[in-house]
């Protein structure tokens, strides 16, 4: 089934196209991730990277770009910084509301605000990034700047990051998948493949027992995702049939899909927000001149460094920004309006506020199960550390994979549906 699927992808010349064009796209991407800003060591850069875990997911996301220090350095995170703001806002400002129910005029025109606010957004974090960097004295990765070469490297990472916001429109207009979603899938797999590189090259036999326990819990969290991230509760929906002249109108009886996993890796990025600003603030405070400061300072970074705190703080906050993201993005009481308009209703509850009740229930059950998978996620690598010891360079990433399996699978989605609409008009 699997090779016959890719035969008829091949068959078809605009399908083969697309495809090739994607591939092309992240290869450029790629490219870009590894040209770095003059003036860096990016020796030391690497050096500060690998003692300093709680800067790995900022890295995922820029595909690497962050940790060469390349002209890509920020990757898209700006762009989805921008996005979950202007998605939050849109929920609690009226005119955002009201401009994301105009169809695609409506949507082009969020785009562009979302794009505008990426601008500040990566002004900011570079500036915040590089002058982190000047404070590692003891790496020697940066000295000092001045203030042309400031806004050269400034004005350089900004239009790094809106350079591959462009290449992740091109590649969404292809429908062979979402654009950003595929530039942090390629720089997540090309970290994958870094990594077995340098484990194959310390390969030690007398570590295989590490290795096949760190196959095994790749494998084991790649089953749980999928099923995790398909798994939806189907809510039984009947219409009420409608006679309109000589002819019978509803009367079917479908479903309200409601996944487990309704945030995505959202809440994951809320998180490691706020687990990365104390230590990151504590850095700028740890070189002042007031001793009390200096060691309260110290105090924060060590204490995040503290793996069984730094576990137990960023399960607790993914499970709250799980459920509080889900609230937002949830509205058990359009829901019911909606079906109540469309003459349907679930069997065996009233319409209007007792269907949003019994919605909102279901949602609260399931979204357990969803933050609780979320959580876990985001500390697997610090539990896999524990039984891989031995092969440090190989980390389970749950958050990477999460995102390559579901990257993977909306891009399989969407490939099926290109194949079924030609099919269908050959027919």
């Amino acid at each position: 089934m699997f090779i016959e699927k890719i035969k008829q992808v091949f068959k078809i010349k605009e399908l083969r196209k697309a495809i090739g064009f994607v591939f092309l796209m992240l290869i450029i991407s790629r490219i870009a991730a590894h040209i770095p800003i003059p003036g860096v060591d990016v020796a030391g850069l690497k050096d500060f990277f690998e003692s300093n875990q709680l800067l790995g997911l900022l890295n995922m996301f820029s595909g690497g770009g962050m940790k060469n220090f390349s002209i890509v350095m920020l990757g898209i995170g700006p762009y989805i910084t921008a996005s979950i703001i202007i998605q939050l806002l849109t929920m609690v400002v009226p005119a955002l509301e009201a401009l994301s129910k105009e169809g695609d005029a409506g949507r082009r025109k969020i785009n562009l605000y979302t794009k505008y606010l990426t601008i500040p957004l990566a002004v900011v974090q570079g500036y915040s990034f590089i002058t982190l960097l000047q404070r590692q004295s003891q790496y020697q990765m940066i000295g000092h700047l001045d203030i042309t070469q400031y806004i050269v490297a400034l004005v350089t990472i900004c239009a790094g990051t809106m350079f591959l916001v462009w290449l992740g429109e091109l590649i969404t207009q292809k429908n062979i998948g979402n654009g950003i979603s595929l530039l942090i899938f390629a720089g997540i797999v090309s970290g994958w493949v870094a990594s077995l590189q340098r484990t194959i090259a310390v390969y030690d036999p007398s570590k295989i027992f590490s290795l096949l326990v760190f196959l095994i819990i790749a494998l084991a969290t790649i089953v749980v995702v999928v099923i995790i991230n398909e798994g939806q509760r189907n809510v039984p929906v009947s219409y009420a049939r409608r006679v309109r002249g000589n002819k019978m109108y509803g009367g079917v009886n479908t479903h309200l899909p409601l996944k487990v996993n309704q945030s995505g890796v959202i809440p994951i990025i809320f998180a490691i927000s706020l687990v990365l600003f104390p230590p990151m603030v504590a850095k700028f405070f740890a070189s002042a001149g007031n001793p009390t400061i200096v060691v309260m300072a110290n105090w924060v970074i060590d204490l995040f460094q503290n793996q069984v705190f730094y576990g137990f703080i960023y399960f607790a906050l993914v499970v709250a920004f799980t459920y509080f993201y889900t609230a937002i993005v949830f509205h058990p009481d359009q829901i019911a309006e909606n079906l109540q308009k469309q003459g349907g209703f679930i069997p065996g509850i009233r319409p209007g506020n007792h269907t949003a009740i019994y919605l909102q229930n279901i949602v609260t059950r399931i979204n357990l199960a969803g933050a609780l998978f979320l959580g876990a996620v985001a500390v697997l690598p610090v539990i896999t550390q524990v039984f891989t010891r031995g092969i440090g360079s190989m980390v389970v990433g749950g958050t990477s994979i999460l995102i390559v399996v579901a990257v993977v699978i909306e891009t399989v989605k969407q490939v099926n549906a290109q194949l079924t609409m030609r099919n269908y008009e050959e027919l």
